[in-house]
């Protein structure tokens, strides 16, 4: 974990506290039971894109290159909308067969399969239907600023070995993730932030589908 991660959490934490109970869950037994009983979500988050510090930069702490923030949605099976609103605009929407890609600037949509899910929104392990014991490896990591984080490790046959990340990461708190945190073998890391989430809300299945508007190009992947 990287030390200047958690000062954004801590904030987090302090403004959504967490009252204590007699025992509490492991990380592992909260992520697994908010993937067995949580059957649809919303809310939303906040997602950092950081880069080791090049040689003449600072190394105490890793470099922020980009920020951006927005709303989810998703609905088990196999439905969520990622939702970047600020600075740009642009959605990723899984229908349950494949993944929509739009970009309101380029004015442009992109579909791809539905197995590409994982690597365009690493937040898909958190809403699709991934069997976490038959896919992930899962390891305790310690608790961090009143998360109880756990380490997922992509089995080798888990059809989950092409993922981009070296290390997958979930805070948990009070049942629901807090947090997920990505590295590559590249020093790049991406941190997500969940905020405001509603648990098990009755979502119009609207929501999971786009039509671009007329004139935008489409571009087919599958």
């Amino acid at each position: 974990m990287v030390r200047v991660f958690y000062s954004i959490l801590l904030a987090f934490v302090l403004l959504n506290p967490v009252h204590g109970q007699p025992t509490t869950p492991s990380g592992i037994e909260q992520l697994k039971q908010f993937v067995k009983t949580v059957r649809s979500a919303q809310g939303e988050f906040v997602q950092q894109q950081m880069r080791s510090p090049k040689a003449n930069e600072p190394q105490d702490k890793p470099k922020m290159i980009r920020q951006t923030s927005g709303q989810f949605v998703f609905q088990r099976p196999g439905r969520f909308v990622w939702d970047t609103q600020k600075p740009y605009e642009q959605k990723l929407i899984m229908d349950g067969k494949q993944l929509l890609m739009w970009d309101k600037d380029l004015n442009q949509l992109t579909i791809r399969s539905a197995n590409q899910a994982l690597a365009a929104s690493p937040a898909a392990i958190l809403f699709g239907d991934v069997v976490l014991d038959q896919q992930f490896d899962l390891e305790e990591a310690g608790t961090k600023t009143n998360l109880q984080w756990v380490n997922l490790k992509p089995k080798a046959k888990s059809g989950q070995g092409d993922l981009p990340y070296t290390q997958i990461a979930i805070g948990m708190s009070s049942g629901l993730p807090r947090a997920l945190e990505l590295t590559d073998g590249f020093g790049s890391m991406v941190l997500v932030i969940f905020n405001s989430m509603q648990i098990n809300p009755s979502v119009d299945p609207s929501r999971f589908q786009f039509k671009p508007p007329q004139g935008a190009e489409v571009v087919r992947l599958n």
